[in-house]
């Protein structure tokens, strides 16, 4: 017993001393991850992570292997790829640059944000009134497009539009996608129980097997969600049809409780916190759907 705590003392005494200069080092390089983080997490550059983590895996998988071929290939293509991520994401860190330059990063921290007055899961009232609004402008045959953030963050698309910040009420839908007034052209961004954004641009779908018989307002809806786990409403313009947009894939919504239930069951996996979740909730609700077609 003795001899172990003798070495316990010999290895204490070999760790370097924890002194005031180490605690800044370690605030400023917290800070610094904090700020790198959320610059990730609202840019694009949360998918290249992903994709980073997925090679950085193989590479670690290839190296325990010994896959020296796969190696060497990796690390040739290795420098041109870090400069080809540059290229590419170079709007981005530009934004970056400028917002270091701009913000007081130290009050971003340790302020709350007056921004997300209505955040948080939506709430029955909030669903009700963008159910109510979709299909009121449906029977007018007024085009809209409603995107809903989930997991990822929609800030890029946001700063596209005008800020609006405002309660979700059905008349301010409405109004929003009135034809021939200043915003009805773009998408909505839906955040919690707020209207984020309005006239926001999404980008368009560049899948060829779309069918031709889907205008842009319908494309942009496709596109939007093959890049964020975003659901996107649409409302024909041509044709009053209500679709939902998710995962890449379009889906026609018959009627106002068909909506209210995909939407109940969003809510619903936001609230127990899983993807898995939501993907059950919204099958089950596209199962009963088809139950009740069937019946009719």
């Amino acid at each position: 017993m003795s001899e172990l705590l003798e070495r316990l003392r010999s290895s204490v005494s070999l760790l370097p001393l924890f002194s005031v200069r180490n605690l800044i080092e370690v605030v400023i390089i917290a800070i610094i991850v904090y700020e790198l983080m959320l610059w990730i997490k609202n840019t694009r550059a949360w998918t290249l992570l992903k994709g980073i983590i997925v090679i950085l895996l193989f590479t670690l998988f290839a190296a325990i292997l010994r896959l020296d071929t796969i190696l060497w290939i990796l690390e040739r293509i290795s420098t041109v790829a870090l400069l080809a991520m540059v290229i590419i994401f170079q709007p981005e860190l530009r934004k970056a640059l400028e917002q270091l330059g701009s913000q007081n990063i130290v009050t971003n921290i340790f302020t709350m944000s007056s921004d997300n007055k209505y955040s948080g899961v939506m709430n029955e009232h909030s669903i009700n009134e963008i159910v109510y609004a979709t299909f009121y402008m449906a029977k007018k045959k007024t085009g809209a497009l409603m995107t809903i953030e989930q997991n990822e963050s929609l800030h890029d698309i946001e700063k596209t539009g005008i800020e609006i910040n405002g309660l979700i009420s059905s008349g301010l839908i409405i109004n929003i996608f009135e034809k021939n007034t200043p915003l009805h052209d773009g998408a909505v961004v839906i955040r919690g129980n707020e209207v984020a954004a309005a006239t926001c641009y999404l980008p368009l779908s560049e899948n060829l097997s779309i069918s031709k018989d889907l205008g842009t307002r319908h494309r942009a809806a496709i596109g939007v969600s093959e890049t964020t786990d975003s659901l996107t409403i649409v409302v024909s313009e041509e044709t009053g049809r209500v679709s939902v947009a998710e995962g890449g894939k379009l889906t026609r919504v018959p009627d106002q409780e068909s909506l209210r239930r995909i939407l109940t069951a969003l809510v619903t996996a936001e609230e127990s916190g899983g993807f898995f979740r939501w993907r059950r909730s919204r099958k089950a609700a596209e199962e009963k759907q088809t139950e009740n077609e069937k019946a009719q």
